[in-house]
């Protein structure tokens, strides 16, 4: 017999509350996922102009786990580099067509599948809205019979006005090949025009596309009329973490790729991952920083036919750490609800969590939460220079008489410090 799952519903707020987040706001929505193009492993960034739109346009999609029609509809708005509204502009400023109540008309329903779910998607230039300014934008989509909101999805848009390189390096302002990294940048204003730099430029600088640790607005070292560099600086230092771990569940009949083994235990199926032990040195790994990737064995038609099941972790501690554990990811929106933190078992002296997802791809890292309700690096996985990070560099411009801030730079770098 098929099976409906009903989810209990999500807290608000996270531990650290961010505007920018991907938000599920209504239970038994899954699996939101926001890329530009096919480029899951990437921000969701877009080009302001592009000459090749199939790869510059914003995909939005997720699940309802029902097989019940809703009409959802859609709602875009423009942010500022805070992601506050953009109270000061109209919609007719920043969008060519509908702001509001665009419905959702990409739906499918699962087939052969244990929990019935509808995938909703929709992609965002289309022929009713096509965006006319760069910057930080929202969407919000509600049922358009009740107006309850049930997902709040992040992106941007990039004018790329602006000239930004970026370092990385082992060597850092806290120790030497040890523990950290940290990020240098040079930003070319080009033909901006920019007379005050701390109020007209805005910056962030994320590690594998985290916004909960993003580093916001550090002060450069040195001022030029032509741009600005951060060099040796304190706030751009980063935890290197060790490399994330990984599992697929391409299948309902067996184990793939980091999975013990698949049960049924009469109304759903169980993913067990290989349970993760403390990691005392830095192993190497190739890994997807996070990121997940929904599909199959036979990866066709992956939206509707890919199964939902319940994947358990595992993480061995002899004693609970001084900080409450949570699983971390992309799948996760890089926020800290109850779902994603680890229980403890006292008896088997681990630390347990099970979550309902869909078959595919997943990277995740343990992160705790420490005692001013930052995260850090769990201690179970340590901090090694070697680690392979990727960082994000994002630029915002308000020139004078301007009403709000634009994206006028994006830069991504690796760091490999093994030469992989």
């Amino acid at each position: 017999m098929k099976r409906t799952i009903l989810l209990v519903p999500l807290l608000a707020l996270s531990l650290v509350s961010r505007a920018q987040y991907n938000v599920i706001h209504k239970a038994g929505i899954k699996t939101l996922q926001v890329v530009c193009g096919d480029k899951w492993l990437a921000l969701p960034i877009m080009k302001l102009r592009s000459d090749n739109p199939s790869q510059n346009r914003i995909n939005i999609s997720f699940d309802d786990l029902t097989h019940t029609y809703h009409r959802y509809t859609y709602s875009i708005t423009h942010c500022e580099a805070d992601w506050s509204p953009s109270e000061q502009l109209f919609a007719s400023d920043y969008i060519e067509g509908f702001a509001e109540d665009n419905t959702i008309d990409d739906i499918t329903e699962s087939i052969n599948t244990n929990v019935d779910y509808t995938h909703y998607a929709f992609s965002i230039p289309n022929e009713k809205c096509r965006l006319k300014l760069s910057g930080n934008y929202k969407v919000t989509v509600a049922d358009g019979d009740t107006g309850e909101e049930v997902i709040t999805a992040c992106f941007m848009v990039v004018d790329p006005k602006a000239g930004i390189s970026m370092g990385a390096t082992t060597n850092t302002d806290i120790d030497t090949n040890l523990a950290h990294q940290q990020i240098s940048m040079k930003l070319s204003y080009n033909a901006l025009r920019v007379a005050d730099p701390e109020t007209q430029i805005k910056t962030v600088v994320m590690q594998n596309r985290r916004w909960d640790n993003a580093r916001r607005n550090a002060q450069p070292q040195y001022k030029t009329p032509s741009g600005l560099e951060w060099r040796h600086n304190r706030e751009l230092i980063f935890e290197a973490g060790n490399e994330y771990h990984k599992f697929e569940t391409l299948a309902t009949s067996h184990a793939t790729m980091g999975i013990d083994e698949i049960s049924w235990d009469g109304e759903n199926y169980h993913a067990h991952v290989f349970a993760d032990v403390p990691r005392p040195n830095y192993l190497y790994d190739e890994d997807a920083n996070g990121a997940f990737y929904i599909r199959n064995s036979d990866n066709i038609e992956n939206e509707n036919t890919c199964d939902y099941m319940y994947v358990h972790f595992t993480l061995d501690s002899k004693q609970r750490y001084p900080g409450d554990i949570y699983l971390n990811g992309e799948w996760t929106y890089n926020r800290f609800l109850p779902e994603y933190k680890m229980e403890y078992n006292e008896e088997k002296r681990r630390y347990e969590a099970a979550i309902l997802l869909k078959q595919g791809y997943y990277s995740y890292q343990y992160l705790m939460e420490s005692s001013d309700a930052t995260m850090k690096t769990s201690p179970s996985e340590g901090n090694f220079y070697q680690t392979e990070n990727k960082y994000q560099a994002l630029v915002y411009y308000r020139g004078q008489g301007d009403r709000t801030d634009q994206l006028v730079g994006y830069q991504e770098i690796q760091l490999n410090p093994n030469g992989h």
